[in-house]
């Protein structure tokens, strides 16, 4: 039919080269869904994600199979693994990354102030956890010097280096066991955290967490890690300082006792990095080149153990080495309960960070290697491995990047190789770890150091983060500050990052609308705003949003309402008194006016002011855009509409639609609010709705509300358009 055909049908028409037709009725949301039936919520949908719980309620057995599936992924690829192919491969890599995961179990546990020995068991047992429960074939489980550095937080605060002498720890023995069952207490504590949230499916919180965020918390963290490592490295008696910038006050340590260091754990200290990083960028420049990444951490750990021991560094230069190694299993033991109640916080900070450095990295090798990772039985695997590793006194486990990358570049295929390193792991726990003995403590910081290459280096991202995104540069990091400090940054930096608003006209004459600063061939109807909100509307920026709309329209709809509810009150005042008459041509003033401030008007209560304009007691209806009788005077409104765009609105807290209530008061001055791509369903579950705002006001597209507010007002006497001329060109697109 012709699109001027007064009964219009909803029908599409062939497309003409490159133009197309569209004759349909004008729809309202309800109208729509009148004519269209609409499929109900399926409640099953809500629990498709959370197999856990679906089973408690509902059980058959392709149900329970397929939950097994998902809970111990070894079922699904074992029985797939290509032995002959891949078995060679995995225990190359298997054995590489083992030594790797030797010597940073036992750098990291200085991170952790607890003995170098009790790194191996953090290095051990979650990655038998991970070889049943995890998903990713890749990823190397064991320390990562974050998490370490926030336990050791901990660990210092509960159990400070001046304990020795106040009678409670007799030895450095007894202070040592005491740091153990912390770092055991509140790696099993986040473990707990993260299985709960696995269980729970709530592995979305990643999405949360930015790369910037990542970034800058790993490299903020970094950062701590070098200074904490100082006092091994140079040997000096430098007390933990677990307080917000600690960090000032360990370096305020060090150079006050810089001339104690010990010359030859310095030296020592500066050659091994030396190396470690030449060596290391070598094997990042031509790695493409390299059957395997050279295997630097073993050769100086080998090398530096040899030299102290036949050297006999200990007596000769008074180095510092590892006196308390135990080189043995632990008896599992129950977590202290006194320690969760005081380190609830740093738990849940280290379940998150090290979940979200975990994830982060499986998923950049799923990606790679085409297979799919799935965060909620990441969650469950690195929470069961998190609280077996406590209860054999461990620290906690996610994923250090180089080790990944050995495990990965040297060929590993699945976790094969994960059980492969955790042999070598036992090995040296059991047969050879007694060889270690004379290693110095400033050998093990500085191979710590070397591993940090990586996240010292996204320092260079900084410059390029700054210019392309000044919000999301700014994270701050502390580990003894709060827990969460750095995400309640971020976040703070997202509610700043204020929501984007635009002024919208027709474009081209058609159902376009753009930015009207964009385009030079604009229609905007007469008496007509077009408001377009592109983000999430929320508790934080709903303010803003009523701040820019005001702005847009050029005035207050309370303080107009305000006005003119005064300007009533002086009206029937002065018809009172007989100063007003009524005649044909409107109110004629009697008498000379005398000014009456504001304030003697308002003697009455200020609520009625924001009450609805009531002129029914009147003798004429007053027209606010004609001229008022002197003296009268109220802020001109030329508009008579409002369309709020919010198809690109994704977001709608119970918060914002309190204060939108507020924001559509401009209908009490008569000017009709009309939403494109609402949330009507929410609304009206919300009792958003009342006798001033209703739900005719919602409408499918921009397009359909400008017809119908240009086919409801009297248009007829617009000198752009004659009503013939509007449906022509509002309804179609111009071929």
């Amino acid at each position: 039919k012709s699109p001027t055909s007064p009964d219009i049908s909803e029908e599409m028409v062939e497309p003409v080269g490159n133009h197309y037709i569209v004759a349909r009725p004008v729809y309202s949301e309800n109208l729509f869904n009148e004519e269209h039936e609409k499929l109900g919520c399926d409640s099953d949908k809500l629990f498709t994600n959370s197999s856990v719980l679906l089973c408690l309620y509902s059980c058959s057995p392709q149900r329970v199979k397929k939950i097994a599936l998902r809970l111990f992924p070894i079922i699904s690829w074992l029985p797939a693994y290509r032995f002959r192919e891949w078995i060679l491969s995995d225990i190359v890599s298997g054995i590489n990354t083992g030594l790797v995961a030797v010597l940073q179990g036992l750098a990291f546990a200085l991170l952790v102030n607890v003995p170098p020995s009790y790194g191996l068991y953090a290095a051990f047992f979650p990655i038998l956890v991970y070889f049943i429960f995890g998903t990713s074939r890749h990823i190397s489980v064991g320390p990562f010097p974050v998490l370490s550095l926030m336990v050791g937080g901990a660990v210092i605060r509960l159990v400070p280096d001046d304990n020795a002498g106040n009678g409670t720890s007799t030895n450095i023995s007894a202070i040592n066991e005491e740091r153990v069952m912390v770092a055991a207490s509140v790696t099993f504590l986040s473990g707990v955290f993260q299985l709960l949230l696995g269980i729970l499916q709530f592995g979305f919180i990643v999405i949360y967490l930015s790369q910037s965020l990542i970034s800058g918390f790993t490299t903020a963290a970094a950062i701590h890690v070098l200074v904490s490592q100082l006092k091994f490295m140079l040997q000096l008696p430098v007390p933990g300082f677990n307080k917000p910038f600690g960090i000032i006050y360990t370096l305020e340590s060090v150079f006050s006792q810089i001339t104690k260091t010990n010359i030859a754990d310095l030296v020592t200290s500066l050659v091994v990095l030396l190396i470690v990083f030449v060596v290391k960028e070598v094997n990042d420049r031509y790695k493409a080149k390299l059957p395997t990444p050279i295997p630097i951490e073993l050769l100086m750990t080998v090398l530096a153990a040899l030299i102290s021991y036949f050297v006999n560094f200990e007596e000769k230069f008074n180095v510092a080495v590892q006196s308390f190694l135990s080189f043995r299993f632990q008896a599992p033991v129950a977590p202290d309960v006194g320690v969760f109640q005081k380190c609830i916080g740093d738990s849940i900070s280290i379940a998150i960070v090290g979940f979200a450095v975990a994830f982060s990295v499986a998923k950049v090798y799923s990606i790679k290697h085409d297979y799919p990772v799935d965060s909620n039985q990441e969650l469950i695997a690195f929470g069961l491995g998190n609280i077996v590793g406590g209860s054999f006194k461990g620290f906690a486990s996610s994923t250090a990047l180089s080790r990944s990358g050995v495990q990965e570049s040297t060929g590993g295929k699945t976790q094969i190789a994960g059980i492969i390193s955790a042999v070598i792991v036992l090995i040296v726990i059991l047969a050879i770890g007694f060889l270690l003995a004379p290693l110095q403590k400033s050998v093990l910081a500085s191979l710590a150091l070397g591993n940090l290459k990586g996240m010292l280096m996204q320092f260079k991202e900084i410059g390029i983060l700054w210019r392309k995104d000044k919000y999301d540069c700014v994270t701050f990091s502390d580990p003894s500050l709060p827990p969460g400090f750095s995400m309640g940054c971020k976040y703070l930096c997202v509610f700043v990052h204020s929501p984007s608003c635009t002024v919208l006209a027709n474009v081209g004459r058609s159902n376009i609308y753009r930015n009207r600063k964009d385009y030079t061939d604009i229609y905007e109807p007469e008496g007509v705003k077009i408001f377009r909100c592109s983000s999430p509307i929320f508790f934080a920026n709903i303010e803003f949003f009523r701040e820019k709309l005001i702005s847009a329209v050029g005035f207050s709809p309370l303080r107009v309402l305000r006005k003119r509810n005064k300007a009533l009150r002086k009206i029937r005042k002065m018809l009172k008194k007989g100063e007003l008459q009524v005649t044909p041509k409107g109110l004629i003033c009697m008498v000379n006016h005398t000014h009456e401030s504001d304030e003697e008007l308002d003697n009455n209560r200020i609520e009625e002011l924001d009450q609805p304009t009531n002129m029914t007691d009147l003798p004429i209806q007053i027209n606010w855009g004609a001229d008022l009788p002197p003296g009268i005077t109220v802020p001109r409104v030329d508009i008579h509409s409002i369309v709020l765009d919010f198809s690109s609105v994704s977001f709608l807290d119970f918060s914002a639609t309190r204060v939108l209530q507020k924001v559509i008061e401009f209908v009490r001055i008569n000017i009709d609010i009309y939403i494109a791509g609402g949330f009507l369903d929410k609304l009206e579950r919300c009792a958003f709705f009342d006798e001033e705002i209703k739900p005719s006001m919602f409408f499918l597209t921009i397009h359909d509300a400008v017809l119908h507010i240009l086919l409801k007002k009297d248009i007829a006497s617009s000198p752009k358009l004659k009503p013939t001329e509007v449906t022509l060109q509002f309804l179609s697109s111009l071929l």
